[in-house]
C-alpha cells in the first residue's frame, strides 16, 4: 500500500491570501519507519531529552513562533532544508502531489472539492500506472492533518469512489481519508512543510523551498504531471521572473563540500 499525506497551506476564505494549496506526498508503507528515523534526530537537535516536543510546522519555523521562538535562523533553516531534503532519496522513491489554486480564478466554494479533486485522481492515476507498468496491484490511502477539512474529504473521497468526478472515477483507493494529529506524525509535519512552501513560492515568489520539492513532483512520461494548478497568467509571469533570493539555503548537512556554492543563510 502507498500512503498520500497531505495538508494545506492559505484557506478558500482568508481574504489576505491569494492562493489555496493542497499538497503532500506518497510514500510505500514499509518506507514510514525508516523515514520517520530520519526526521527525529533533525528535531533532537533542539530538545534531546524530548525531541517529540518540537513540530515541523512551515509558518512557525519561518516566523520564528511556537517552539520556534529564539531559535536562530540559521537552525531553523537548516532543519527545514534537512527535512525537505529527504524527498530526494532515491531508494524511498517519494512522490509529491500537489495542487494550487489561485482564489480569484474559481468560486470559493469550489476551491476545496476542485483541489482534493486533482490530487486524488493523480495519486490514484500514479497507483493504477504501477499496475500496468509492473504488474504491481498497490491500494492507496490518504492520510491528513485531523486540523484539515476531515468530514468534507471523507465525503468527497466516497463520492469520487462510488460515484465519480469531473475526470473520472477512484478506483485504487483502500478507503476514505484518515486523519491524524499532527503532534503524531512526523509524516504529516512534512507534507505541512511541501505545502506551506509550495505555497510560499506562488503566494511570496520565493522559490528556496519550492526548488527542494521540486525535482520530486510526480512526473508521466516527462511530463510534470503531479503539480495542478489554476492560476493567472500573471501569476504565471511573476514566477518566470523570480530572482535568486538574498538569502539562499544552505546544503543539507552531510552534503558533499561544494557540491552547490551558497553562503548559509541567515534569514528564512
Amino acid at each position: 500500500m502507498h500512503l498520500l499525506y497531505l495538508d494545506e497551506s492559505g484557506h478558500p476564505q482568508d481574504p489576505s491570501t491569494q492562493f489555496f494549496v493542497l499538497a503532500g506526498f506518497a510514500v510505500f508503507e514499509r518506507s514510514t519507519h525508516w523515514l520517520e528515523s530520519k526526521i527525529n534526530p533533525i528535531a533532537a537537535r533542539f530538545r534531546p531529552r524530548d525531541p517529540s516536543t518540537i513540530e515541523f510546522h512551515g509558518s512557525p519555523m519561518h516566523s520564528a513562533k511556537d517552539e520556534w521562538a529564539g531559535i536562530a535562523p540559521t537552525d531553523r533553516v537548516q532543519a527545514l532544508v534537512d527535512v525537505l531534503s529527504l524527498l530526494s532519496n532515491r531508494q524511498l522513491q517519494l512522490r509529491v502531489f500537489a495542487s494550487v489554486i489561485e482564489k480569484s480564478t474559481m468560486p470559493e466554494d469550489q476551491i476545496l472539492e476542485r483541489s482534493f479533486e486533482a490530487v486524488a485522481h493523480q495519486f490514484d492515476q500514479y497507483l493504477a500506472d504501477m499496475w500496468v507498468r509492473r504488474g504491481d496491484a498497490q491500494r492507496g490511502l490518504v492520510i491528513c492533518d485531523k486540523a484539515s477539512y476531515e468530514q468534507k474529504l471523507q465525503a468527497l473521497s466516497s463520492l469520487f469512489k462510488h460515484q465519480g468526478h469531473a475526470l473520472g472515477r477512484l478506483r485504487n483507493f483502500a478507503e476514505v481519508p484518515l486523519f491524524l494529529d499532527s503532534k503524531a506524525s512526523r509524516l504529516i509535519q512534512m507534507a505541512d512543510l511541501v505545502a506551506y512552501w509550495i505555497f510560499r513560492y506562488y503566494q511570496s515568489k520565493d522559490d528556496r523551498g519550492f526548488r527542494l520539492i521540486e525535482p520530486s513532483i510526480l512526473r508521466r512520461a516527462h511530463q510534470r504531471v503531479g503539480l495542478v494548478t489554476s492560476v493567472t497568467p500573471a501569476t504565471e509571469a511573476a514566477l518566470a521572473a523570480i530572482e535568486p533570493h538574498k538569502y539562499p539555503f544552505p546544503d543539507p548537512t552531510g552534503a558533499l563540500v561544494g557540491a552547490r556554492s551558497v553562503e548559509p543563510a541567515t534569514c528564512l
